[in-house]
């Protein structure tokens, strides 16, 4: 049996009671390390659990998945994942895998940012698609993203926008080489990602579209964990922002907002500006 046990976001306490027992029980326990992460070390984890913990890196995840279902036919293999075990399609992947080799499966659910960020006081049923925010290279600044970011906003939807991480994502130098070597981890904080916004609505100069540098945006960091923080600004001041450690993510609210929506926001505005934005006329 392979299981796909979620995490949660917050500690090592998140995970239920049903996927703990399952962990003890298996004989391989494999904790995917590159989709998001815990906040919390290796060590901690393994000794909390009773269990030797197994890295998966996304090499071994998508080019080796073999490797993890081995056995997994005779034997009970858990494969951990930060949040919920749905919340990347990689996951997705590694089950319709496990199908092709008759080798059951059983998902154990659990939080994930696509409903904790419900703790912003934005209603999760106005929310739009979710989008990703890549990292922008000198040769390499996609901006395909901000379209839904755009149509959700004229739609008066909320737009989650998870940031990109890089976790032992191989140099371009060494991609070529038999040997290779790895950058240091790389998190996206809120202040990088609304920059990229930022020169996206400047190269696209459609401000009258509605989306501007003063445009409401939310920036969360750590969800779920006691270090949880919240801030509410204009885009533009997002771009500043310093919510410290990861994981961050950021929300563009719609167009329009509930009444409620707006009074649960105002005690994370920033600044006179978004108070006086947010408050009943």
């Amino acid at each position: 049996m392979l299981y796909l046990i979620g995490l949660g976001l917050g500690d090592v306490k998140d995970i239920t009671v049903k996927g703990l027992e399952m962990v003890k029980k298996c004989s391989r326990v494999y904790l995917e390390m590159y989709t998001s992460i815990l906040g919390v070390e290796k060590e901690i984890l393994e000794e909390f659990y009773g269990r030797e913990l197994l890295l998966a890196d996304r090499e071994l995840v998508e080019s080796a998945a073999d490797e993890i279902l081995e056995d997994a036919d005779e034997n009970d293999v858990a494969f951990l994942v930060v949040g919920d075990p749905f919340g990347a399609t990689t996951h997705s992947d590694l089950v319709l895998r496990a199908q092709e080799k008759n080798i059951k499966v059983q998902v154990v659910h659990n939080a994930s940012i696509i409903n904790a960020v419900g703790c912003c006081g934005l209603q999760l049923y106005s929310y739009g698609e979710v989008v990703s925010i890549p990292f922008w290279t000198d040769t390499w600044q996609p901006d395909s993203f901000y379209d839904k970011i755009l149509e959700n906003y004229q739609r008066g939807l909320h737009t989650l926008c998870l940031l990109d991480i890089k976790v032992k994502e191989p140099t371009p130098e060494s991609i070529l080489k038999k040997k290779k070597e790895y950058m240091p981890p790389k998190f996206m904080s809120v202040a990088e990602a609304s920059n990229i916004l930022l020169r996206i609505i400047k190269n696209k100069n459609e401000t009258n579209l509605g989306l501007t540098t003063s445009s409401l945006a939310v920036g969360l960091a750590r969800v779920g964990s006691d270090s949880q923080k919240i801030v509410t600004c204009t885009l533009s001041k997002m771009s500043i922002e310093d919510l410290g450690s990861p994981l961050h993510c950021l929300v563009i609210p719609g167009k329009v907002l509930h009444p409620l929506e707006k009074e649960y926001l105002l005690q994370f505005a920033k600044d006179e500006e978004i108070t006086n934005m947010l408050s009943p006329c």
